[in-house]
């Protein structure tokens, strides 16, 4: 991901939350999303030590994934109309290449669970909240090689 890239990248995250989690959120759960995902936010991580890849179809981006202290997936966002083509899965195994762990853990939202557990990822402990952002903690141990 480039500095070029931040507006649509924080649009997209926004597009897909509002279309598929913000309504199993509270307004907190909601404003602290909002705020995570602004373009200003997303710089300040690519200034630290967290990787952010993004899928393009020419010159549009369509997802973006962020790999924070190389073992946290902290985003994983598809546009909304391109959901179900496989670019989440690609995003993934592309950033799993650079994962500092043998174990990658993400803070699943509730409602992506289930494609977490396609990707291979395990539920670890029960479901929880924090800043009214209601996750499920999630762990995948990688292979050797490629990891999907």
């Amino acid at each position: 991901m480039e500095e070029k890239d931040l507006d649509a990248v924080s649009a997209i995250c926004m597009h897909s939350f509002l279309a598929s989690v913000a309504d199993t959120l509270s307004d907190e759960g909601v404003l602290t999303f909002t705020n995570i995902a602004t373009s200003n936010a997303f710089f300040d991580r690519m200034k630290g030590d967290n990787l952010m890849l993004v899928a393009e179809k020419g010159e549009k981006i369509e997802g973006v994934i962020e790999l924070k202290e190389g073992r946290h997936i902290a985003m994983l966002f598809i546009s909304p109309k391109h959901q179900k083509e496989g670019i989440g899965r690609k995003l993934l195994s592309s950033v799993m290449h650079y994962a500092k762990v043998k174990t990658v853990t993400v803070s699943a939202s509730l409602s992506s669970v289930p494609v977490y557990e396609k990707y291979g990822f395990q539920c670890k402990g029960d479901a929880s909240e924090s800043a009214g952002l209601a996750y499920q903690p999630m762990e995948m141990k990688l292979k050797q090689g490629t990891n999907l």
